[in-house]
């Protein structure tokens, strides 16, 4: 009867403990578990105690049938509070391991927020570093630049210690091709520039560049020279401002090039621009701006726009008169060019004048056997033939061959005689 009680007052608790489980935590249900798993404990106890007294002719009656079912439920009861125990050891266990995890993602996002600061500042310093290298590279671009320009620095440096006078390189733009009557103008160096530029001299520097340009240019390294021009006018704009002597310079040296290129229409651009600096910086009647006024009236005569070229033309030779002298060689180089624009125009009067006064100033500054007296003389017959002229151009062009063989040959006697004269007969 005791037993059947205690077995009744297990199930009421383990129902009740059922009941409850759900509001417990997990502590609780443990300490609950090893409590009832006590008194099962002590009812198997109990129960095998009662089993053993009723000995064995009673083992066959009801009692001991049901004291060895109470048994069994009590075992049953025992393996079930044993696997409990288990159960909560584990979840134990997994909480544990849980709770390590959960550790380590908050290490890994440290961690992870430490690397993506260590990234940000590495791309800062990448991208600090890539900048330093491209303006390394520019810089080393503009060392290699002075560096090839400086060879030639001394050689020019020598040449103007041992020369007062020293040739325009800006007013030189174009050459000098006298078998093309469209494209035979050229412009007039001024042989006394240096002494004469009222306070602006050309540096070396420029001049030595002006000379590397026309180099590359002569080998067709379009592609080497104007890139070296851009540069080196963008350094000037940097140090100087757009509105200095030196810009107008450089301006005048890549239009050069783009003359060369046939690019007309930019070559203008860069030369109107260089009339308009050197006009504000060294006045209107600077022969700077006598030599870009020249170089644009060249240009404007190579694309046969002759009307707009004279008037450019005549503004040149009005300066290089009011600084240099109306009898300075470069003067009488400006009528030479503003008589060939004249010519194309078919203004043979004034043609003449031109030629005829140029002439003068060649055979007093220069002397008779100056290339230039020569050149004026065969301009002047080539303008005589187009009127039909023929003797005045006969004249002329005897002078010219005469003057040659005497250089060549000596004087003119009855055994020397120029070759006009050994098949002519009067």
């Amino acid at each position: 009867m005791i037993a059947s009680k205690a077995i009744r007052t297990y199930r009421i608790r383990k129902i009740e403990s059922i009941g409850k489980m759900t509001q417990m935590t997990q502590d609780e249900i443990i300490s609950n578990t090893k409590t009832v798993l006590q008194g099962l404990e002590a009812l198997r106890v109990e129960h095998v105690s009662l089993m053993t007294g009723m000995g064995e002719a009673h083992r066959d009656n009801e009692k001991s049938d049901i004291v060895r079912k109470n048994i069994e439920h009590i075992e049953l009861g025992l393996s079930e509070a044993q696997v409990m125990m288990a159960l909560a050891s584990h979840l134990q266990n997994i909480e544990a391991e849980k709770q390590k995890l959960k550790t380590q993602v908050r290490r890994l996002h440290q961690e992870n927020a430490w690397l993506r600061d260590e990234l940000a500042n590495t791309q800062q310093k990448f991208q600090a570093s890539e900048q330093l290298v491209a303006q390394l590279e520019e810089e080393k671009k503009h060392l290699e630049f002075m560096a090839s320009v400086k060879k030639y620095d001394d050689n020019q440096e020598q040449e103007d210690s041992c020369e007062k006078s020293r040739t325009d390189p800006v007013v030189e733009l174009f050459p000098d091709e006298e078998n093309e009557e469209r494209n035979n103008m050229s412009p007039t160096p001024p042989s006394q520039f240096a002494n004469q530029t009222a306070g602006y001299e050309i540096p070396a520097r420029l001049r030595t560049l002006h000379n590397l340009v026309i180099q590359y240019a002569s080998q067709g390294r379009y592609e080497v020279a104007v890139p070296l021009c851009k540069q080196a006018l963008e350094d000037l704009e940097k140090t100087s401002g757009h509105d200095h002597p030196d810009v107008a310079t450089m301006l005048n040296i890549l239009a050069l090039v783009y003359r060369d290129q046939n690019k007309y229409k930019e070559a203008a651009n860069l030369l109107n621009d260089a009339l308009s600096i050197r006009g504000k910086t060294l006045g209107e009647n600077h022969p700077a701006v006598a030599a870009t006024l020249n170089n644009l009236a060249v240009l404007y005569g190579k694309r046969g726009k002759y009307k707009d070229a004279e008037p450019l033309c005549k503004r040149a030779l009005e300066i290089r008169e009011k600084v240099l002298g109306k009898d300075h060689p470069d003067v009488a180089k400006q009528l030479n060019n503003l008589a060939l624009l004249c010519q194309n125009q078919g203004k043979y009067d004034e043609v003449e004048k031109y030629y005829q006064r140029a002439l003068e100033i060649y055979e007093s500054k220069l002397g008779p056997d100056d290339s230039n007296v020569a050149k004026t003389k065969n301009n002047l017959a080539s303008c005589y033939l187009k009127q039909g002229k023929y003797t005045e151009a006969e004249i002329l062009y005897k002078q010219v061959l005469t003057r040659a063989h005497e250089r060549e040959f000596g004087a003119i006697d009855s055994k020397n005689k120029p070759i006009w004269q050994k098949g002519y007969k009067p």
